[in-house]
């Protein structure tokens, strides 16, 4: 017996790739619905590769009474008003926005760094997805913490348009094409502009100078990984279709080399190394694309502190760091703690 799923947000970028992932994963389903704003009722959505659609079910109407679990994807405000509905009506909740993250009685889970956390969904039937950046970043500092106590972490992020949306996609789209045929290109989403450009600004910024993007990725990674661990971050948008890259440094209390975390990493759940010193031997956002693992290469010893490392990371920010850690906590909820037998 399978559960019922239901994917709220199903016509958004994540929403539509959480419904990809389902299939590709092949999770027990008994059914599938995809809800969404009322303009989208009635649409039709894939569901994978198989050429099956489904109709798109106004979520003002839908009813969570039977169903198993809800998959959110439509941004904090639709979470705030409809997850806890869900909730109360029996449905768990997995919510890709920031809205539950810092409740401390709502889970925060990636499911190869704190799997053991998922047990505390039971006070409000919710669990939280954290933030696309923040996901790939604690997979890869999880079996290094694990192994030599990380003090500090300092990352600054390459984050792609996909993680605005839509219109971040489109923005880049449109500006790059304006600028080869010599159109206007003024931003219209972006603060400046985003083709053939870097923007040091995510989200909005906040009294200490850090925007609310780099505040997510230090209390999260917190509340994911370890309270005592130190964590600064600067996030870029950069001119990319697909796919986040983090450069991290790492302080650590115990010694460890590049080797011995080279090692570490390639045993880790979740984690592709590929690391080879010379041209072409790394991972960039394109290779990521379409692809579940973080990727991690240009592993070395930082020799300005004592027990430091420095990683490139890159993941598919619409696969690790949204759907796909979206339906790995479905996963992980079916077979630990939901009744029926997958």
């Amino acid at each position: 017996m399978g559960y019922r799923v239901a994917v709220v947000g199903a016509t958004g970028n994540v929403g539509r790739e959480i419904l990809n992932i389902l299939a590709e994963r092949q999770f027990p389903l008994d059914e599938v619905a995809a809800v969404a704003s009322a303009r989208s009722t009635g649409d039709e959505v894939d569901f994978g590769d198989s050429g099956e659609t489904l109709r798109v079910k106004n979520l003002e109407h839908f009813d969570f009474t039977d169903w198993d679990i809800a998959l959110f994807a439509a941004g904090s405000e639709v979470s705030k008003i409809f997850a806890p509905k869900a909730a109360q009506a029996g449905c768990t909740v997995i919510d890709n926005s920031s809205q539950f993250r810092m409740d401390p009685d709502v889970p925060l889970i990636v499911p190869e760094v704190n799997p053991e956390a998922i047990s505390g969904y039971r006070k409000k039937n919710i669990i939280a997805n954290p933030n696309c950046s923040t996901a790939q970043l604690v997979v890869a500092l999880k079996p290094l913490h694990d192994a030599a106590k990380i003090k500090r972490v300092v990352v600054a992020t390459y984050q792609s348009v996909s993680g605005a949306g839509k219109r971040g996609m489109d923005e880049l789209f449109e500006q790059s094409r304006n600028i080869f045929v010599g159109d206007a290109n003024e931003p219209q989403f972006f603060t400046k502009q985003i083709a053939f450009n870097v923007i040091p600004h995510i989200d909005v910024f906040l009294d200490d100078g850090s925007t609310k993007e780099e505040w997510k990725m230090v209390v999260e990674t917190k509340k994911i990984l370890d309270p005592s661990i130190k964590l600064i971050a600067t996030c870029v948008r950069v001119p990319v279709f697909v796919g986040h890259s983090e450069a991290v440094n790492i302080e650590f209390e115990n010694e460890i080399s590049a080797d011995e975390a080279r090692d570490i990493l390639r045993e880790a759940p979740g984690v592709m190394v590929v690391d080879k010193r010379e041209a072409g031997g790394y991972v960039t956002p394109v290779e990521a694309v379409g692809e579940y693992a973080t990727y991690i290469s240009r592993i070395r010893e930082d020799p300005t502190v004592e027990n430091g490392l420095c990683l490139w990371v890159v993941s598919d920010n619409l696969r690790k760091g949204a759907a796909l850690n979206a339906v790995q906590i479905a996963e992980l909820l079916g077979r630990k703690h939901l009744k029926k037998a997958a």
